[in-house]
Formats: structure tokens, C-alpha cells, sequence
């Protein structure tokens, strides 16, 4: 079932996210922001339910206090991917926090989802040419893939089966000092060791898609499908770092 809002939002998440599960190697997290996605019908704000204030600016084309029987979520429409026009209003948008940028500590992104469909950035902060880095999920072919682009390179992971079979998965990112980590279902689902270094770029938090996008020579990546939650968690201390990198996008 997913969460609701309920006064013990923040203490549920506490203990169903209390640390990473990754091979060999575990401690102690801090939620950085949880968004329980339960608002009701008309809703215009993704509360965070972490308590640091991470609320975010929900899309006027965005669905909420969707029900499909168990659980209230999100429900994102299909759109055409690489055509015109571009449709922000499709996004969650968070505003830039130290936060929610994973700098040297560890850090992990997760959330519940379901879909039929094959293409779509999920969840993600900056974008392959931005400064300082960036992170996200997404779905292509059907697939979860992670990617962490840092001040020392960039790992990507996409997992070996596709998970848009219209079911609810859970889907874990990690980005350790050892290495990248994708959990499925609370299974590992990939891995490659290394470290890509500092990521702290000063963009915002966007579920849905991409916020810098034309459509023509720059897709949006629209996400499709439905979004239960959404936890972002780090190692204590949260320190913001400097080091800024450039990619291609």
C-alpha cells in the first residue's frame, strides 16, 4: 500500500529507508526529503515530508489523488516524445538545496512507480552538460537506469530486464564511495565499482522530465506512468562541495 499523509509520514519513511542496501556495505542514512505523494485532487504542492521544507511546485497537467484501488499517487499522461511543443506543466519542479545534491557523501534516490510504457526521465537534478554534475533516473526501453556524472566521470547502470508490466516497483539508486548500486524490489540489480567524484550543481529537483528541453534539438524525456513515492537520503554531514565538471548532453 503506499503512504498516505498521515502524522507518522516522517517516522514510516524513517524506518523503511534507515540505510542503503548495497553488497557489503551499509549505515546510517538521513532523509533528505520524502515525498509521500498523497496530496488530494487539485492540489498544487508536493509536500515534503521530511520536515526540511523540500516542497515542490506540482504541474497543472500532472494528476493527483490518483487511486487505482491501493494506492494514491501521481499519474503522468503519455506524450510524444521530441515533439513540440514542450509541456512543463508535465513536471514536478524542487527548488535547488544543498540537500538534494550528493557532493562527496553518499547518496541514494529512491521511489515506487508503475507504467506501461518505455521512455521517460523519472526523477533527476541537472542535465548532461550542466555544471557541477548531475543525477537521474530514468526508463529507457522499459528499463531502470541510474546515472551519476561527477567531478571524476560518470557511471550509468541500466538493469538487465524491464519493469513496465504495469506492476508497482521500487527502483534504488546509490552512488557510494565504492560504487554505483541498482536495487529493484529490494534486489541488486546492477553494480560497477568506482567514484565519479563530487556532484553539487544548482538546478532543481524535476520528476517528469527535463526543465531545460525544446523538443527539437533537445528532447524532454516525458516520463509516463504513475509515481507512489519518492525518498532522497545521504550520508551525515550534509556539506556542499565545489568542484564543477562539463559533459555532453
Amino acid at each position: 500500500m503506499g503512504f498516505r499523509r498521515t502524522l507518522a509520514a516522517s517516522t514510516v519513511l524513517s524506518c523503511l529507508f534507515s540505510s542503503f542496501a548495497t553488497p557489503a556495505e551499509a549505515y546510517s542514512a538521513t532523509t533528505m526529503a520524502a515525498w509521500t505523494m498523497g496530496e488530494p485532487p487539485g492540489s498544487t504542492w508536493m509536500v515534503d515530508a521530511s520536515g526540511r521544507g523540500h516542497h515542490g511546485r506540482i504541474g497543472h497537467e500532472v494528476g493527483v489523488g490518483m487511486f487505482d484501488g491501493t494506492t494514491v499517487g501521481y499519474r503522468f499522461e503519455r506524450l510524444e516524445p521530441d515533439t513540440p511543443p514542450t509541456r512543463p506543466g508535465h513536471l514536478v519542479s524542487v527548488p535547488d538545496q544543498t540537500d538534494l545534491d550528493p557532493g562527496e557523501r553518499d547518496f541514494a534516490v529512491s521511489l515506487r512507480l508503475k507504467t506501461t510504457h518505455k521512455f521517460g526521465n523519472i526523477i533527476q537534478k541537472g542535465q548532461a552538460t550542466v555544471s557541477g554534475g548531475n543525477w537521474k533516473v530514468q526508463l529507457p526501453n522499459g528499463r531502470a537506469t541510474c546515472t551519476f556524472r561527477g567531478a571524476k566521470g560518470t557511471i550509468e547502470l541500466i538493469a538487465p530486464y524491464r519493469i513496465n508490466d504495469g506492476g508497482w516497483h521500487v527502483v534504488r539508486c546509490s552512488r557510494l564511495r565504492s560504487g554505483v548500486y541498482l536495487a529493484i524490489d529490494g534486489r541488486l540489480a546492477a553494480g560497477r565499482e568506482g567514484w565519479v567524484g563530487a556532484i553539487d550543481n544548482d538546478w532543481p529537483v524535476s520528476i517528469g522530465g527535463k526543465t531545460d528541453c525544446d523538443q527539437v534539438k533537445v528532447g524532454c524525456d516525458y516520463y509516463a506512468g504513475e509515481l507512489d513515492w519518492a525518498v532522497i537520503q545521504a550520508a551525515p554531514p550534509a556539506e556542499r562541495s565545489s568542484p564543477a565538471v562539463a559533459g555532453r548532453r
